[in-house]
């Protein structure tokens, strides 16, 4: 495995961080630009000739395969899961159609364009109130979706030893400690800054691990907070959790406007119906493209951590053996967020492809090695 020092590492995370705050408002606009030309469709002069799924392949295929080489090169350097780089790829191809369907339709561009620019003010400033929220109050609303409170001094100061030994032999402030009462063996940190960082553990793995393998577990968690990799997870949780609440409102939205409109047959209650519909199909390919981009998020970042708890307590091994306590235990019982499981020390989904963590395995493996 390639050598990566600490500081490469937290400017890897950095410009994620980065990419990813300016991926989710240009996701965003895109959508809406996408869901105001569909709401113009019916005034298209659109018909299945000129339209056809075989003429828009063939007319396309030139330059979507420029397109295709493109992405993977892009994709071989920045090391992205296969999954990322099919969705760039689609996602790519599909926008070739929207630019032919414009050029077919001058007239729908020209209103769609309309209402676009009056719905992106407030589009921008939901956004940006969604940011604000997300920065003051991320902790909070993981430790709401996880069931983790605040571990006090007097009630456990084994902990509090432990982790502050830690963070004075690397020169780091002390972050919070929270608990979750669950006999699961987990553990993550989470925050955006030395304000809120914060390291949760879960009441089993306090008792279940000795004070070198428990050591060796809050060690790892440490290392993401310097890394800078909590930050990025962070944001990605905000990210998914954005399109999640949109669809979850438009679904409720239309329900209720079904119930209505069988009560009432009006014109305008059907134009509404259609919005409503638009918002959700939006917010489903906007919470699907979010999820995925969790991929372009490198497993390495375990390893990392891994290899920044072995340095700062100087026993791997002690870390091999908390891993290998852990490994079929991690499970938490009725935390069914996905988004908030891939902060967790281990996360085992059903599937392997869609593994946000390496096989504990190998990390167990190469800590042994040391």
């Amino acid at each position: 495995m390639e050598y990566v020092g600490i500081a490469t590492q937290q400017s890897r995370n950095n410009r994620k961080s980065i990419m990813l705050l300016a991926s989710f408002p240009l996701l965003l606009f895109a959508l809406l630009y996408v869901g105001c030309l569909l709401c113009y469709i019916p005034e298209s002069n659109l018909t299945a000739e000129k339209f056809s799924p075989a003429i828009i392949f063939f007319y396309l295929f030139p330059r979507f395969l420029v397109i295709a080489i493109v992405w993977f090169i892009i994709g071989y350097f920045i090391n992205v899961h296969l999954m990322t780089l099919a969705v760039a790829i689609a996602l790519s191809y599909i926008g070739c159609v929207v630019l032919i369907f414009i050029k077919s339709n001058h007239n729908v561009y020209l209103l769609a364009n309309d209402l676009f620019f009056m719905l992106l003010p407030y589009v921008a400033i939901g956004t940006l109130i969604w940011f604000i929220v997300a920065y003051f109050a991320n902790v909070y609303i993981i430790d709401k979706a996880t069931g983790a409170c605040a571990l006090t001094r007097m009630e456990n100061k084994r902990v509090y030893n432990l982790a502050e030994n830690l963070c004075i032999s690397c020169g780091m402030e002390m972050p919070k400690i929270h608990i979750i009462e669950t006999s699961a063996l987990n553990a993550f940190a989470s925050g955006v800054s030395s304000n809120s960082y914060t390291v949760t553990l879960t009441r089993g793995i306090i008792d279940t691990l000795d004070d070198k393998e428990l050591e060796g577990v809050i060690a790892h968690e440490l290392t993401h907070i310097r890394n800078n990799d909590v930050k990025v997870l962070i944001i990605s949780i905000v990210f998914v959790g954005f399109f999640d609440l949109l669809a979850e409102c438009s679904k409720r939205a239309l329900f209720s406007s079904g119930k209505r409109s069988s009560r009432s047959r009006k014109n305008n209650g059907s134009g509404i119906l259609l919005i409503i519909v638009i918002v959700l199909v939006l917010a489903i390919v906007g919470y699907g493209i979010s999820i995925l981009m969790r991929f372009a998020i490198s497993q390495n970042r375990e390893y990392m951590a891994d290899a920044g708890a072995a340095e700062l307590t100087k026993d791997p091994r002690a870390l091999a053996k908390a891993l290998r306590k852990i490994a079929g235990h991690s499970a938490m019982l009725g935390m069914q967020n996905e988004s908030v499981a891939q902060l967790f020390i281990e996360n085992k989904p059903e599937r392997r492809f869609f593994a946000t963590h390496p096989p504990i395995e190998s990390r167990i493996a190469i800590l042994e090695q040391f």
